[in-house]
């Protein structure tokens, strides 16, 4: 009972806590009353195509609509070739499920500005390109149906495939990317490529993951609570991460730093994928 008890108190204090009272200011705050209303345009952060041309990758992200946008963002990719214009790709619940350049590159997302999650520029990025490309053709959850808002197959779950297939890219996906750690399965253990990240995955639903990089995480519902001991950080769901001190170079809500060691992963104990179920 005792157990019990801990058990129902964590969840309260660590999980349903920070969500209330981040939803609570989410909601008095001025936004979009239908997604016809919000503005897509383009935001401004990337810089135009003729400035430079170098080939660049990005990762964006921005708070999603609605209530949603208190506890999630929605991520997604650009490539731009050397020499060439922007690509955009998103998953998204309608039409096609991966689409491309339906939205301008920085643009923003029912009314929520983007920021940077990861950037790689020049030399690195013109490489890293086909097989990013061949990432984006490959995702297994490319089809019509496939596309379910919790607690995955995503937007975030996407990228995310994307992030895994190619470490070289360095993504730290946002805490608050509910999504991110939907896998294949109803248990999955994985761990990175030195054996100093471990990540335990419960079908999305549930999970763990402690390491060098990741720190502790819990993921509770999708939400994801945790510390960072190497670069002082709390992570809690609805504010992401909050860095302890000015200093801590770390993933925040508006930076990352490019130079982080990448998250690669390894799957050694997939069981069988749990019934897909479309989400509308």
């Amino acid at each position: 009972m005792r157990k019990i008890k801990f058990f129902i108190a964590f969840i309260l204090i660590v999980f349903l806590l920070p969500v209330a009272i981040y939803a609570g200011w989410w909601m008095v705050q001025e936004r979009p009353s239908s997604w016809r209303a919000a503005d897509w345009g383009a935001s401004g952060l990337l810089p135009a195509e003729n400035e430079n041309q170098d080939a660049a990758i990005y990762v964006l992200a921005a708070r999603t609509g609605g209530l949603k946008g208190a506890l999630s963002v929605h991520t997604w990719i650009v490539l731009k070739p050397q020499n060439s214009v922007y690509e955009r790709y998103d998953k998204v619940g309608w039409g096609s499920p991966v689409r491309r350049d339906s939205r301008p590159p920085d643009g923003l997302w029912y009314s929520n500005t983007p920021w940077v999650v990861a950037a790689i520029h020049g030399g690195d990025a013109q490489r890293l390109i086909p097989k990013v490309r061949s990432a984006i053709e490959n995702y297994p959850y490319s089809n019509n149906g496939d596309y379910r808002i919790w607690p995955g197959p995503n937007s975030n779950s996407f990228v995310a495939h994307v992030a895994n297939e190619v470490p070289e890219l360095g993504v730290h996906m946002p805490a608050i990317a509910i999504g991110r750690d939907f896998r294949p399965g109803w248990f999955v253990f994985e761990h990175d490529a030195d054996w100093s990240d471990y990540r335990v995955a419960l079908g999305g639903y549930a999970g763990l993951a402690l390491g060098l990089d990741t720190g502790l995480e819990f993921n509770f519902l999708g939400l994801v609570a945790g510390i960072d001991f190497v670069k002082p950080a709390i992570k809690l769901p609805g504010f992401g991460r909050i860095d302890l001190w000015s200093n801590a170079q770390a993933q925040s809500p508006r930076e990352t730093p490019e130079t982080e060691k990448p998250p690669s992963t390894t799957n050694v104990w997939p069981v069988t994928e749990p019934a897909s179920e479309e989400s509308k």
